[in-house]
């Protein structure tokens, strides 16, 4: 807006410039062109030190005011002193210019009161602002008479909060939202902490360097509540580039993984907050509720679970939810590794999804048990009691249970590959 009003001002400085006027005073000029009529509206802050003045060559000056299409001569010297709320015709040589003039501080808005509606029932989502104001109107005329008025911008501002990802906390969030008077009230956001409202304007104080009307509020406390639903798994940590294992969580939504898994689920709720309601469901059937702020859940069983989150007081509530897909089980083999070193299929390792319980036994080809383990996620390094194992084919078997309740009994060969010197 201040942009605006120097863009103006520069184009109405020019147009006073090609008639040779020059102007003292605290002012901003605007142009109006309205039909065949072009007047400069000059509103000055204070005009009782203002003076317009006549700087060209001219020979026959005149000065009209005008008022209501009425026009009376008013000086024949250069140098006129304005007056509020009156029109001035400046006749050189049979060539016109036409000027308004207002002084604004006759025209200061005034704020009786500025208050939120005492109705909290409401206020969940969107709330009023109660506003008794006399806003005067600035008002100019052309000098046929039409009569029209400068508009008056208004703002409201206050402090919210929103979700910060990067700290993980509520931070403060300063709303602006702008305010078209006279009106009696205005619909805004009703925010998530506690905080005053502020009125302010016009736009016209700070293009004349002053400070704007303003006017605050009492104290709002907040019923409006939120959460930021988020998950945090909080066992079975995946090594990067060091697993077979699929569907792992990730922060993408739906979160689909494999189980067993501990998944603890953070409401991050704002501070008016009292009350939390949990409910997971499993092919929408609930499974199990909680009414932690914060919530931790074992996932075991394969399906597609909706966690829901209720938020409250006494007053309002607020649900979000969020949908986990656990993985059917899988369980893939491979036929040959090679622990030669290179970071590249070095441990005989299975494929997998959602296993519960896992067992494997390898066995050299004369049938002697070399290597046993019991997580999916590690595997044999071709070494027995420390030592390099024997290039070959050995055998493996394989016992294990799904999510899904499935029952693995596999058996096979492994063959173990080392190059030249491994």
């Amino acid at each position: 807006m201040r942009r605006m009003i120097l863009s103006a001002c520069l184009c109405i400085i020019a147009i006073l410039a090609s008639a040779q006027i020059t102007i003292k005073g605290n002012k901003l000029p605007f142009q109006k062109i309205i039909g065949t009529d072009t007047i400069t509206v000059l509103l000055f802050n204070d005009v009782s030190n203002a003076e317009i003045e006549y700087i060209g060559n001219g020979t026959t000056i005149n000065w009209y005011k005008y008022s209501k299409g009425v026009n009376t001569f008013h000086s024949s010297f250069k140098t006129i002193y304005p007056e509020d709320a009156t029109g001035y015709t400046l006749n050189v040589d049979g060539h016109e210019t036409h000027i308004w003039v207002i002084d604004y501080k006759n025209y200061l808005p005034v704020f009786n009161s500025f208050e939120p509606e005492n109705s909290p029932n409401s206020q969940c989502i969107n709330m009023n602002l109660l506003i008794d104001a006399n806003i005067p109107v600035l008002s100019y005329q052309t000098f046929i008479g039409s009569q029209f008025s400068l508009p008056r911008d208004f703002s409201i501002s206050y402090q919210t909060l929103k979700w910060d990802d990067a700290t993980s906390t509520w931070i403060s969030d300063p709303v602006t939202v702008p305010l078209e008077l006279p009106a009696n009230q205005i619909n805004v956001p009703t925010p998530y902490g506690n905080t005053i409202f502020t009125i302010s304007g016009d736009q016209y104080a700070a293009g004349l360097g002053i400070d704007p009307v303003t006017k605050k509020s009492s104290e709002y406390l907040t019923n409006a509540v939120i959460s930021h639903l988020k998950t945090n798994v909080t066992s079975r940590d995946q090594q990067t580039g060091n697993n077979n294992e699929g569907d792992f969580p990730s922060s993408k939504t739906p979160i689909n993984f494999s189980a067993p898994i501990d998944v603890q689920f953070l409401s991050n709720a704002n501070p008016a907050t009292q009350f939390y309601n949990w409910g997971i469901y499993k092919d929408s059937k609930l499974v199990i509720t909680r009414s932690e702020k914060e919530h931790r859940y074992s996932f075991t069983e394969a399906g597609t679970y909706q966690v829901k989150l209720t938020v409250s007081n006494s007053i309002c509530s607020f649900t979000d939810s969020l949908t986990v897909i656990v993985s059917e089980s899988a369980l893939y083999v491979p036929n040959v590794f090679t622990p030669n070193g290179d970071g590249l299929n070095d441990e005989f390792r299975v494929a997998y999804k959602s296993l519960l319980t896992f067992q494997c036994w390898v066995f050299n080809r004369w049938g002697r048990q070399v290597y046993y383990w019991t997580d999916p996620m590690k595997g044999w390094d071709g070494n027995i009691n420390g030592k390099k194992a024997t290039p070959g084919p050995y055998f493996y078997v394989i016992k294990a249970t799904g999510s899904d309740k499935k029952v693995y009994k596999l058996k096979g060969d492994i063959n173990l590959l080392r190059g030249a010197g491994n």
